[in-house]
């Protein structure tokens, strides 16, 4: 084993099964786990964000996970920031931290440190709020396709606030947000060994339609019920809460809701895999080929 103490990354799409191999390669190394997801860390937030079961946050000490209120605006830097000071506190009791997650952004800022964006004109952040209101998502949608596409096709497309965030910094700046985030890397103080599970499509299309059903299942619905006066929140605009929410308006039925869901998460599980694999730090591993067996390998070697 190596000598240095460790943070072990494993990153990956919606429905890989990221959580369960966090907590077996946890449970091998005497290691905790950071949560690396920007939803799982609000606590009114749960059935519709896949979060860990009682069973698993039991099983090994979580972090980052219900950790804030979503009137709270929890953004990268802080994330940064946060994941930091706690992996050199965790590092007191281990030589090893699991980093898992989904949020690339997330990670790569835990990674590489971010640069500061400059701020933003009062005028500019107020002009693109105003033809939010008046034109919609589809008029964001447009405009940060065609301003911003690098990071509209990573982006969370149905995230209105994330899309406004990139407008602002494109129409500031005259760049993409994302130059903001590939610059010069921070060098950490630990080694970081990142992994990717991967799995073929058709599996995991068929594990996300399942994840769906069972989320239904579960009482999602009554969950977004109880957020009906939240909705605004930024935390409640992600796949998911967005087309229950237009259930309850009436839009759609409860059956197209859940076909919307299923839909909209395949996308953004593709939309995740492009963006890991133009990472190349990465080490990607088949999900259904033993991970954990590969992991300790490349842990043993380093």
């Amino acid at each position: 084993m190596n000598k240095l103490p460790t943070v072990i990354i494993i990153a990956g799409p919606t429905a890989v099964g990221k959580t369960a191999l966090a907590i077996d390669l946890s449970q091998q190394l005497g290691a905790e786990i950071i949560s690396a997801d920007s939803r799982q860390c609000y606590r009114e937030l749960n059935i519709g964000v896949a979060r860990p079961s009682v069973q698993e946050l039991q099983a090994v000490p979580h972090h980052f996970i219900a950790s804030h209120s979503l009137h709270e605006h929890v953004t990268a830097a802080g994330f940064e920031r946060l994941s930091l000071d706690l992996t050199l506190e965790l590092f007191q009791k281990s030589s090893y931290v699991i980093m898992t997650g989904g949020t690339g952004l997330y990670i790569k800022a835990f990674m590489e440190g971010l640069d500061p964006i400059p701020p933003i004109p009062p005028e500019i952040r107020q002009s693109i709020q105003l033809s939010y209101e008046t034109y919609g998502l589809p008029w964001l949608q447009e405009q940060v396709q065609q301003l911003d596409p690098l990071f509209w096709n990573q982006a969370e497309q149905q995230n209105p606030r994330r899309l406004q965030r990139a407008l602002e910094v494109y129409q500031a700046t005259g760049q993409s947000i994302l130059h903001f985030r590939n610059t010069e890397k921070v060098q950490r103080p630990f080694l970081i060994l990142p992994f990717c599970l991967t799995m073929p499509s058709p599996m995991l299309r068929q594990r996300i339609d399942q994840r769906v059903d069972v989320m239904m299942a579960a009482g999602f619905l009554n969950e977004v019920r109880q957020l009906l006066p939240f909705r605004e929140l930024p935390a409640l605009q992600t796949v998911g809460y967005l087309e229950l929410l237009e259930h309850l308006d009436g839009k759609f039925s409860l059956e197209e809701a859940v076909q919307k869901i299923k839909i909209n998460t395949w996308q953004y599980a593709k939309r995740q895999m492009t963006w890991w694999k133009k990472q190349p730090d990465f080490v990607f591993l088949p999900a259904l080929e033993q991970p954990l067996d590969s992991i300790l390998a490349h842990i043993e070697k380093s």
